[in-house]
């Protein structure tokens, strides 16, 4: 098959249109939404130094990186449209890779769209100066973005990397206005509460990671559209680093210049950090135009998302483990369009019903389970690999075994912290991941009587 075409599914194949700046916009685009505007607060809550503060965002963006690195060596050994549910339906087993997509649709992706859509609704209306229906607004904008990635994958990345610098743009304002324009703050009027020692200082350093991992989360959803960049085992890798460690510096100016402007007893004290920033350097014409950067932040993570994760669905499909249409692939376009309208159908039912606080209540403790899940299968890949004589790859997570281990680790930590301190929720979540096994089994049971033979394994990896 040509280098034009992805090869990774039976159905009809995907264009190889995207590049490196397509897969560093991708990343930065998965990461960057409403959270870093108003989890600083969050961390400050928790704990109380600016030492503390700064180094919970930058133990977080150690992770992200370290989970960068595992995940550019999984898109290089198995550079297929899917990312994650490729990884574990090679390493482990189809119906855990089910499970993936199934909670991606159901939870942790719709879920996270729906509740962005709304968050843009609002801040439109702020912008507007007018009351206007969020859940029009948001069905209209998940309509919207629909549409747009049916056109083409090009258009779609087209549309998300224009909205990523935009954020970029929107984020350096922020720091710059903070630093150059707005007072210092007066460390006798903001002093901060005294963080606690030993043991519970460890507790609380915990219990601030969990809105940092969730603002670093996304980078994940980069390698489901591995299958339609021209270079992936090349660029996706670099992508990833170049992706994260970007948004590890924006994360920590804004850490940093909320810190200077507020101090670590007013930025605790606030639920909306940005925007007093900005106040404090421009008045209430600053609070207009950090609105506009959150609007144009949620909007683009809305169109990464809509670009991205219908891939996984259609990978699903193409396994002859989902609806069979949603493997079918435009002629001229070339995008899975049921895939697509899937999602967007999906997260815009969740919006209007107003349900997405409920769904995103579930979501930490899912995603968790499979980010460490799909570090893990790099263990099995590696060896796997060696000894079919193709360990041959462009890049190697540095650090392996340990490295691996220590990120798997973590993830584990953030799913027993999760589940304990939101049992409920927890038990929901992974409840939504189990329905998904007799649902696997009874399209697996489907597939067998269309007398449709599962996939040669070998066959996969090698594409």
């Amino acid at each position: 098959m040509s280098a034009e075409t992805a090869t990774d599914s039976a159905a009809a194949p995907l264009l190889r249109r995207l590049g490196l700046f397509d897969a560093t916009m991708l990343v930065m685009g998965g990461i960057v939404g409403s959270g870093i505007f108003v989890n600083p607060a969050v961390v400050a809550q928790q704990v109380h130094t600016p030492a503390l503060i700064l180094g919970a965002w930058v133990f977080g963006g150690a992770i992200a990186l370290l989970g960068a690195f595992l995940y550019a060596e999984l898109a290089a050994r198995r550079p297929q449209v899917g990312g994650q549910y490729a990884y574990i339906r090679e390493a482990m087993h189809p119906a855990l890779a089910f499970c993936y997509g199934w909670g991606l649709l159901l939870v942790t992706q719709s879920g996270g769209m729906a509740a962005v859509a709304v968050t843009f609704a609002r801040y439109l209306s702020i912008l507007a100066g007018t009351v206007m229906s969020e859940r029009v607004v948001a069905v209209a904008v998940l309509a919207l973005l629909t549409l747009i990635n049916c056109v083409g994958v090009r258009a779609g990345s087209t549309t998300q990397s224009v909205l990523m610098v935009m954020k970029v743009v929107a984020i350096v304002g922020l720091v710059v206005c903070g630093a150059l324009l707005a007072p210092r703050a007066s460390l006798g009027v903001h002093a901060a509460t005294p963080s606690p020692a030993g043991l519970p200082l460890l507790t609380a350093f915990g219990a601030a990671l969990v809105p940092v991992l969730f603002a670093y989360g996304g980078w994940q959803t980069a390698p489901f559209v591995a299958g339609e960049m021209r270079e992936p085992r090349r660029d996706l890798p670099r992508g990833l680093l170049l992706g994260v460690t970007g948004v590890v510096v924006l994360y920590l100016s804004v850490s940093w210049v909320c810190l200077r402007v507020l101090g670590p007893a007013a930025l605790a004290a606030t639920h909306t950090p940005a925007s007093d920033v900005m106040a404090a350097a421009l008045g209430p014409t600053g609070r207009l135009l950090i609105a506009a950067g959150i609007a144009i932040s949620t909007l683009g993570f809305l169109s990464q998302s809509m670009l991205t994760s219908p891939r996984v669905y259609y990978a699903m499909a193409s396994d002859g483990i989902f609806l069979r249409a949603v493997a079918w692939v435009h002629p001229r376009t070339r995008v899975p369009v049921v895939a697509v309208a899937l999602q967007g159908a999906v997260a815009a039912i969740i919006a209007w019903t107003g349900s997405y606080e409920e769904v995103l209540s579930y979501v930490v403790s899912v995603d968790w389970v499979f980010f460490g899940l799909a570090a893990s299968c790099l263990f099995v890949l590696r060896a796997r690999d060696r000894a079919a004589g193709r360990d041959d790859v462009p890049f190697r997570a540095p650090g392996h075994p340990w490295s691996t281990a220590l990120f798997v680790l973590v993830a584990l930590l953030v799913v027993v912290n999760t589940a304990w301190k939101f049992p409920v929720n927890s038990a929901i979540g992974l409840g939504i991941l189990a329905s998904g096994l007799p649902v696997y089994a009874l399209w697996s049971f489907m597939r067998r009587r269309r007398g449709a033979a599962p996939r040669d394994r070998a066959a996969r990896a090698s594409s």
